[in-house]
């Protein structure tokens, strides 16, 4: 329900190191963000009436009829806020798959630079509309060791070359920083989930597990958890550079 959702953020974000020390955010103050942002979203954006133009980013789930389906795209913002809050810096940040810059809303006011990789223009255009300091850059303008922490939620499994795509990525953290990525499990509750919602997701190449096992080739895995707990539709998890099995 909607407060086991925002439950779930307070207790992540409750054993967050000292280096991104914050107040929680409210139960109230949650669900009100959440909802005055699905409003505008859909108001801004007309999500259902221009699904297509949407459908591959995490949009149309945000903005979704079905509040259940809708709250658990929610639910993995604050999640992967929370544990880079637990293991990252902000110091530079870099957002993979930025679609239209939600996570920037939750990131810390202290951060010192957000960029953004997204490769749908009218999306990338709302994002700059919205954060005048964001910067947009491309896996070649983005610098190498440059960032301590890229989150990349729900975008890796759109690719088929994720393995190499992992490897740049990892290259553009800086020597500690923390790569935080989410992604479907596309386990059979997962696809059942996805029909009911509406979905067909046939720009899925891959699921989370694949991923997680391409990543260990050029990074180390230091937290992780699956949404919902005990029945995992998606899995988030934190990482560092560095392989942790043989290439």
């Amino acid at each position: 329900d909607r407060r086991e959702i925002i439950i779930c953020y307070h207790g992540l974000s409750s054993n967050s190191s000292r280096r991104n020390p914050a107040p929680p955010m409210s139960v109230f103050s949650a669900l009100r963000h959440l909802h005055e942002r699905r409003d505008s979203l859909q108001r801004e954006l007309k999500v259902q009436a221009e699904f297509a133009a949407w459908e591959e980013s995490c949009v149309p789930s945000y903005c979704h009829p079905n509040l259940a389906a809708a709250y658990l795209s929610w639910w993995r913002l604050y999640a992967a806020v929370a544990l880079a809050r637990r293991h990252a810096r902000f110091d530079a940040v870099l957002d993979f798959g930025a679609a239209v810059g939600e996570l920037r809303r939750l990131l810390p006011a202290s951060v010192g630079r957000y960029d953004f990789i997204e490769q749908n223009d009218r999306a990338a255009r709302y994002l700059n509309e919205q954060f005048a300091g964001a910067r947009r850059e491309t896996l070649d303008s983005a610098p190498a060791g440059g960032y301590s922490c890229i989150f990349a939620l729900d975008a890796l499994e759109h690719n088929t070359d994720f393995a190499p795509l992992l490897a740049r990525l990892a290259g553009k953290l800086a020597p500690d920083g923390v790569f935080v990525m989410s992604g479907p499990t596309e386990n059979r509750l997962y696809r059942l989930g996805r029909r009911i919602a509406g979905f067909d997701a046939h720009y899925h190449e891959t699921n989370i597990y694949a991923i997680e096992a391409a990543a260990r080739a050029c990074m180390t895995r230091i937290d992780g958890r699956q949404l919902p707990p005990l029945l995992p539709l998606f899995r988030l998890s934190a990482w560092r550079p560095g392989a942790s099995v043989a290439r």
